[in-house]
């Protein structure tokens, strides 16, 4: 099957719906994603690369997602008491059609959205769009050191490939060794049906917000 890049279009799931990114989404992406919690675990280059304020983050992000060449999308909650409420951005890039790859990353979220329904529908969401226009291996990565990441990614079912030495620069000066993990087609099955158990767990049950401190909410 010959890979095709999918249109922007909006993704629906049970629990979020992910939005193509639009210049008007920024400052609540700025309220969602924007805080030192986020940037701590070297999200976008570290705590060094983390914006002022606003306006800062809002030329920061536009440049930081691959949104001109990939597929960018704004999460949104789509039922409950957040209904509509943005809790972080994704997105998946890379795309290779004639080696039939594309890379799922760029991804924050809300800290008080952390372990709920978010991550694995929204992986869920992603993987399912892209193995539907046929990529054979999609790509997860993150920084060496970021336990908590590399455990998630493990935990849909991905594989490890290895570590890529002084990778990524970050904001600091120093740079990022990348842990490199992966998921081919011949494995969406059961990735899917994992991820859908998982989800499952939740029962019809909104997306509700965690208690974070030093998080307004």
């Amino acid at each position: 099957m010959t890979a095709t890049r999918p249109d922007r279009t909006p993704l629906v799931g049970r629990y979020i719906r992910l939005d193509p990114l639009k210049h008007g989404d920024l400052a609540a992406l700025w309220h969602a994603i924007g805080g030192p919690e986020v940037f701590a675990s070297g999200y976008g280059g570290g705590p060094a690369a983390r914006p002022a304020d606003t306006d800062a983050y809002a030329v920061w992000a536009w440049n930081h997602w691959p949104h001109k060449a990939g597929n960018t999308y704004v999460v949104r909650v789509a039922s409950g008491p957040h209904t509509g409420e943005v809790v972080g951005a994704t997105s998946l890039a890379d795309f290779d059609e004639r080696r039939e790859s594309a890379h799922l990353g760029w991804t924050g979220y809300d800290p008080r959205v952390w372990g709920t329904q978010v991550n694995p529908e929204a992986k869920l969401l992603l993987l399912g769009l892209a193995f539907a226009h046929g990529y054979g291996r999609v790509k997860i990565q993150t920084g060496s050191t970021n336990s908590h990441s590399r455990a998630a990614i493990l935990k849909l079912g991905a594989t490890f490939e290895g570590i890529i030495r002084r990778e990524q620069p970050l904001a600091d000066g120093g740079w990022r060794d990348t842990a490199v993990y992966s998921i081919l087609v011949d494995e969406w099955p059961a990735v899917r049906a994992a991820l859908e158990t998982r989800l499952d767990g939740w029962g019809g049950r909104p997306v509700l917000y965690r208690s974070v401190a030093g998080v307004d909410g």
